[in-house]
């Protein structure tokens, strides 16, 4: 089963093909693909032959008409052996390949996102509002569906061991061979590493995990698409619009750019790797991948700055509970979230899309060399005031009435490597809830109150200990106290207003003291992916975000 995105199901390959530089050529293409003539057929299998086809062997297709049948079998036994020629590893079998229209893979999303169970919903809503990206009367889930429907290229799936490549054109559906040779690479990924028994089931290890995963396939796609562009393949690629985006998608770009960050940071740490130890170094990574994003955004950390276990102590009275996954669809699924640098950093990079005051500016997020975006790691995800980060969870907590309001609260512990890391990210967080809408309670420095009529009208309650920073969110200053007992009692009238627009003493500002951290224990969060985004997804997302800063 794949549910992109969503689930927790193991499934690799949500990668848009950064920096490659390919573009479109199906009129180059048109005639059947020419290229030297190769050796004979090896007595053996090797390394750069696969099925019959060297890596630097004609095929005679012709795409412009879609590809039958055995036009396809050659394309995809050339890639595999193509794979092997950039990447040094031997396929063990061949994966099955199939080319689907896009409109047969957004019904089958359809299909796998609607048997999401109740719970599911309200922890991806509760999720992706805390780092205020989804507001309370929007469906996080809703976002993230319309996202995989339009962007998803092709796809790996571990389960049925196939790969589907996904075209827009319905009438003679074509194949891009970069999207081809990522997703051959994840089946060869699969036949070679045990990535499927990866813990992946939060956001951040999700992209911890992706940090080799995807970075090895994205810097393999990076070698293959040189080696077709001005190397020994030049000219006889399939380099075909078969999965860019369609036209009108628009994207949710605070959710594609925190689930992009490990194709962008996860090819340069394989990179940095490959270029100093060889591929044997990359290949020692898949038995001890990534504890974190920190590792991929700061390879100097990996394996010498493992992160925080942080777990948090219910202390909740009624009517709130923490969430329980009751008929959760997916037996990974886990009942709290883990968002790691790269969360916070997308976090705070937000609103610099969404219209609002900028925390982190939106050009900071674009890596930019020689005035276009870098061909490994195009998006940065580093900030001074989310460095240092060294663990987080959020738990969710939920009434009887939460499937039916959306109305949901939280406790999220952080944790940091010093005292001054924790300072310098609380002072970040509350220019965040600032941007949003929120305004310090009268007589309080660490109570903020946004408005109801606000897209994430709550009460929150924000205090840092040492190194560790706690955020309790409830949907009413009352209620703060009932999920979380260290809180402030308050009720409507406490402070001199109304729990509904609490008094304004200058906005979310306030220094926040030591007191009220709770217990120091805490654990992690979600999802699952099993996709390829489209070549033209880099370029889409930066139009976007010069479109905006030229309206703003």
């Amino acid at each position: 089963m794949i549910l992109a995105l969503v689930a927790s199901v193991p499934a690799v390959g949500l990668g848009a093909q950064f920096g490659s530089g390919a573009q479109p050529t199906d009129s180059a293409n048109a005639t059947a693909l020419q290229q030297t003539d190769a050796p004979p057929d090896p007595e053996s299998d090797r390394l750069g032959w696969e099925n019959g086809y060297w890596h630097n062997e004609s095929v005679d297709v012709t795409p412009d008409d879609g590809l039958n049948d055995a036009e396809l079998d050659a394309v995809v036994a050339r890639s595999m052996a193509r794979v092997e020629y950039v990447r040094g590893i031997e396929f063990a079998e061949t994966p099955p390949v199939e080319i689907i229209t896009r409109s047969a893979f957004t019904a089958q999303l359809e299909s796998q996102y609607a048997n999401l169970t109740e719970s599911d919903r309200l922890l991806h809503n509760t999720k992706y509002e805390a780092l205020f990206m989804v507001g309370e009367n929007e469906s996080s889930v809703a976002a993230q569906r319309a996202n995989q429907g339009g962007g998803v290229a092709g796809f790996y799936d571990p389960e049925s061991e196939a790969i589907k490549i996904i075209s827009n054109n319905g009438t003679t559906p074509k194949l891009d061979e970069i999207t081809l040779s990522q997703e051959l690479f994840h089946a060869l990924q699969d036949q070679r590493y045990n990535i499927s028994a990866y813990n992946q089931t939060t956001r951040e290890l999700h992209n911890a995990r992706d940090g080799i995963t995807e970075g090895d396939g994205n810097y393999v796609d990076h070698l293959y698409n040189i080696e077709c562009t001005q190397g020994v393949w030049e000219g006889s690629c399939l380099l075909s619009e078969s999965g860019g985006a369609p036209a009108g998608f628009d994207p949710h770009l605070g959710l594609y750019q925190l689930f992009l960050q490990p194709y962008s940071s996860g090819p340069a740490f394989v990179q940095e790797i490959h270029q100093t130890e060889g591929w044997e170094a990359v290949n020692e990574i898949y038995e001890d991948p990534p504890a974190s994003t920190e590792q991929t955004i700061h390879p100097e950390t990996y394996d010498s700055d493992e992160p925080t276990n942080v777990s948090i102590e219910d202390t909740s009275s009624d009517p709130w509970r923490q969430l329980e996954l009751n008929g959760s669809n997916s037996a990974n699924s886990v009942s709290f979230a883990q968002f790691g640098e790269a969360g916070l950093y997308t976090a705070l990079w937000y609103p610099s899309v969404a219209g609002k005051e900028p925390i982190i500016p939106r050009r900071d997020h674009l890596n930019i060399d020689g005035g276009q975006l870098d061909q490994i790691e195009p998006y940065l995800y580093e900030n001074e005031a989310t460095a240092g980060w060294d663990g987080d969870k959020l738990v969710p907590y939920v009434t009887d009435d939460s499937a039916e309001t959306n109305e949901t609260g939280y406790v999220y512990k952080l944790v940091w490597d010093s005292e001054a890391d924790a300072t310098e990210f609380r002072e970040a967080w509350l220019e965040l809830l600032s941007v949003n809408g929120a305004t310090s309670v009268d007589g309080s420095q660490t109570v903020y109150r946004i408005p109801d009529e606000e897209a994430f009208g709550d009460a929150f309650w924000v205090t840092q200990n040492g190194d560790t920073v706690r955020v309790v969110n409830a949907p009413t200053l009352a209620a703060l106290s009932d999920i979380d007992t260290d809180a402030p009692s308050l009720s409507a009238g406490d402070d001199g207003s109304t729990d509904d627009d609490a008094a304004d003493d200058g906005g979310a500002d306030g220094t926040a003291d030591d007191s009220g951290t709770g217990d120091a224990t805490d654990s992690a969060d979600e999802d699952g992916a099993g996709f390829t985004l489209g070549l033209a997804f880099v370029a889409l997302v930066v139009g976007v975000v010069l479109a905006v800063r030229r309206v703003n």
